[in-house]
């Protein structure tokens, strides 16, 4: 029953991770949308 508890928390860690992961990456790419976006104005002023 541990055995089986604590292989569940395991699994839920590493899907945590991931998910946290693929959200950081999102998170980045509107940070670069963003920058690309501000260089744009800069360059049109």
């Amino acid at each position: 029953m541990i055995r089986a508890i604590l292989v569940g928390l395991a699994l839920f860690s590493l899907a945590a991770c991931e998910t946290a992961k693929g959200a950081g990456k999102d998170i980045e790419k509107a940070g670069d949308a963003i920058q690309n976006a501000a260089t744009d104005v800069q360059q049109n002023i």
